[in-house]
């Protein structure tokens, strides 16, 4: 008596058991990628509701927020030397420059001449650019309207070791939006009060 074997398992069960836990990790990654698309609509959809504001409503307040942050200046420094808290003052920029507006100029010659009397305080300027551009030229022209901000302010009587810069580039936004109003918020320089020289 001659015996061939069979080619398959004895029991056709085996071969359905043998590959069910495939089937179960299947059925656990289809179940874990419907989840996480769930959660991306339900996070496009909540910040899809948002209205933003109009290009107007921004103007004025990009022009409301320069006015305050500008007067605020005898307040940074003021503050800073009692050691209570730092706060921030910003110089915005036009598109694609690194030329200080004429409407920052007297703060800004505030500030200097407060440094220039109050050598303790020390002050970075964080340059930053809108997103139109490369990542490395946004960096450079950040940085270049950081310089400009240092020389004017040297130049009308702060000292050299009070001021220190560095550029973020697009990389802080303001305001995430898509239109000139949001990019001529991202378009600064901040003065930011930091830790005094002892």
């Amino acid at each position: 008596m001659n015996k061939t074997k069979a080619k398959g398992p004895r029991n056709p069960r085996a071969r359905a058991i043998r590959y069910r836990p495939v089937r179960r990790r299947q059925l656990w990654f289809v179940a874990v990628a419907l989840l996480l698309l769930a959660t991306l609509c339900l996070v496009a959809t909540a910040c899809a509701s948002r209205t933003p504001a109009s290009d107007a409503e921004l103007e004025s307040q990009i022009s409301s927020v320069s006015a305050v942050a500008l007067e605020g200046t005898d307040i940074l420094l003021e503050e800073d030397q009692a050691g209570m808290r730092a706060s921030s003052v910003i110089v915005y920029f036009d598109l694609d420059s690194s030329e200080i507006r004429s409407e920052f100029h007297e703060p800004l010659k505030r500030v200097a001449d407060r440094l220039g009397n109050a050598v303790g305080v020390m002050l970075r300027l964080e340059g930053h650019a809108d997103e139109r551009g490369t990542r490395e030229y946004n960096i450079g022209l950040g940085e270049r309207r950081a310089q400009a901000v240092r020389r004017f302010l040297l130049l009308n009587g702060a000292h050299d070791a009070q001021l220190s810069t560095v550029s973020y580039g697009e990389e802080r936004p303001v305001d995430m939006r898509h239109a000139e109003a949001a990019w001529s918020r991202n378009r600064r320089v901040e003065l930011v009060a930091t830790n005094q020289t002892s």
